[in-house]
């Protein structure tokens, strides 16, 4: 159990959200049509990561975006890392993510899981009896310690030559100012040359957090960052949109959308341009940001 929490049914802490998508990831690889296969979810998620799902508002009908997510962040990654020549991932606030597990990887390939002491000691403990197929490290660092995150940032940079950066599930719960300045301290390195993230629209983020997850809209755990701008706002800072995806597509690609997306289609053109154009912009993207 991690520090801060009380409540086996709620999130109360932020390492809880791993949780949570543990489950996800678990029930995705129970499917015999599967888009990825983590044998180790169920272990990792745990009899309260189960709890909290079953409390969480949606429940497992809202496990369709996450799984997506991962689906095509797992075809960013196994691309770049494979066509780019990336030597090193850097996965921040990695949480309870078993990729140097579970993707065929190279095994000259160095992976650095970066997040607080618990969920990595944590992590450790249930994957004890597990084999990475690269060169699995893990940094016990808090991200919001700038001084000490830019340090670690450094070190990494001296030691490699292509950087594939990863935030999933990381930014939605940063201010814009804190977003910017993680942008800037990875474009300081140079040899930090790939960056995958996912984003929330703003229409997205408000229906998310009046209907689905009003926990996340007030206390300590907040989801804030769905910039107007989208993807291109990390231009500013040095970073170009490489590919961009969305979710409503991916889920349709994938076979992976909501329960009665095709109701939903079907109704579509009889509703009111107003409503038509609201649920457009009720997305998410997922990126493939490049160095400039």
């Amino acid at each position: 159990m991690f520090k801060g929490t009380n409540d086996n049914t709620r999130i109360a802490h932020i390492s809880d959200t791993a949780l949570w998508v543990a489950v996800y990831r678990a029930m995705e690889t129970k499917r015999k049509d599967a888009l990825f296969r983590d044998p180790y979810a169920e272990i990792l998620a745990g009899e309260r990561g189960k709890l909290i799902a079953e409390n969480m508002a949606g429940g497992k009908s809202g496990a369709w975006p996450m799984i997506v997510r991962t689906a095509a962040m797992d075809e960013f990654i196994t691309r770049t890392v494979t066509q780019n020549g990336v030597d090193t991932v850097v996965n921040l606030a990695a949480g309870l993510d078993a990729r140097p597990y579970r993707l065929d990887l190279p095994q000259s390939l160095r992976w650095i899981e970066v997040d607080l002491p618990d969920i990595l000691s944590y992590k450790e403990e249930k994957l004890s009896d597990a084999e990475p197929r690269c060169r699995l490290e893990r940094v016990r660092l808090d991200l919001n310690d700038a001084a000490a995150r830019k340090k670690q940032f450094e070190q990494i940079n001296r030691t490699a030559k292509q950087v594939l950066v990863i935030t999933e599930g990381l930014l939605i719960y940063l201010g814009p100012e804190d977003v910017a300045s993680l942008a800037r301290d990875l474009h300081e390195q140079k040899n930090f040359r790939w960056w995958v993230i996912d984003i929330a629209t703003p229409v997205l983020l408000q229906w998310l957090l009046k209907r689905r997850f009003r926990s996340f809209a007030e206390g300590n755990i907040q989801m804030r960052f769905a910039p107007d701008e989208g993807p291109a706002i990390f231009r500013a800072f040095g970073w170009n949109d490489a590919e961009v995806r969305t979710v409503s597509k991916e889920a349709r690609r994938l076979k992976r959308e909501m329960p009665l997306a095709w109701l939903f289609r079907f109704l579509s053109p009889l509703a009111s341009k107003k409503k038509r154009e609201f649920f457009s912009k009720m997305d998410s993207y997922f990126v493939l940001l490049e160095r400039a």
